[in-house]
């Protein structure tokens, strides 16, 4: 069960396995958007603490299989990209900037994200992409305000 949700259900298998699993998140937050849910947007922060947490805690267990932060683990792109769009307005626009914005981040890893991976096991794990998805949404953020989005 640990490697089924690490994989977010077998997506870290697949080649680009993180680029996909941030797009499959896309699409889900884009269905998720409608719902009376959804216009309270501490829920989706409340979703992404769960995730995270669920993150840290299967991260650890699957590293004694698969070694320090193995790419087939993405639901750390699952929350990070969650946290791109925390607060942000459901727009497409900025959905798909959030993703943009989220996969530079988690690649390039300036500012700080790489040093976030030294942190042991699941923590190490989830945090770098969080604080990817930190500074995508500090971007989004200045865009709404800038161009009233």
């Amino acid at each position: 069960m640990n490697k089924l949700i690490a994989t977010w259900f077998g997506i870290g298998y697949i080649k680009g396995g993180g680029t996909i699993a941030a797009a499959v998140t896309c699409g889900l937050l884009w269905l998720y958007w409608p719902t009376a849910i959804a216009q309270n947007s501490w829920y989706l922060l409340l979703w992404t603490v769960l995730i995270t947490l669920l993150g840290i805690y299967v991260g650890d267990k699957v590293e004694t299989f698969w070694g320090k932060d193995s790419y087939r683990v993405v639901i750390d792109e699952v929350a990070g990209m969650m946290v791109t769009m925390l607060f942000i307005p459901h727009n497409l626009y900025l959905l798909i900037a959030g993703f943009v914005l989220f996969r530079f981040f988690d690649m390039v890893k300036p500012l700080f994200i790489r040093r976030l991976e030294a942190l042991p096991g699941g923590t190490g794990v989830m945090m770098d992409d969080i604080l990817a998805g930190v500074y995508g949404n500090i971007i989004l953020q200045v865009m709404v305000i800038l161009f009233h989005f």
